[in-house]
């Protein structure tokens, strides 16, 4: 996708891009993260792989932390801990990762988040530590 994402103001990163993840909601200390499951995504027995999980989680955390409201001022972090806890197999099509930011202060911040599928069965959840990210501009 090379058009700027109306949530974003600026085109999803490679990486996000590349498994297919959509940024779907972003407000103050909120995000949500769409996948569509695809082959791609699975590990050698059929589930998806783990790394997917900590993926979604890993990125809908840190846009949760990230929310400036201002396009062209924004606010970039780094992760520092992540906790994930495997508790299902996904039965649906699509994999929706809800993330909030859950504390923190002027250099880190907290959050945590889960992931569910289209039926609303819950795959994992996850913790995490950011560090934000002295701004450039």
């Amino acid at each position: 996708m090379t058009e700027d994402d109306p949530l974003l103001g600026e085109a999803p990163y490679a990486f996000t891009r590349h498994l297919g993840m959509e940024l779907a909601d972003w407000s103050d200390g909120y995000a949500r993260m769409k996948l569509p499951l695809e082959a791609f995504l699975l590990n050698r027995h059929g589930a998806v792989h783990g790394g997917v999980h900590a993926s979604m989680l890993d990125t809908a955390m840190g846009y949760a932390g990230c929310w400036t409201g201002d396009a062209k001022h924004p606010q970039m972090c780094l992760t520092l801990s992540l906790n994930v806890q495997y508790l299902s197999r996904p039965t649906g099509t699509l994999l929706i990762a809800e993330a909030r930011k859950t504390g923190g202060g002027n250099s880190t911040f907290f959050a945590e988040a889960d992931i569910q599928d289209d039926t609303g069965e819950l795959i994992a959840k996850g913790t995490g530590v950011f560090r934000y990210r002295k701004r450039t501009a």
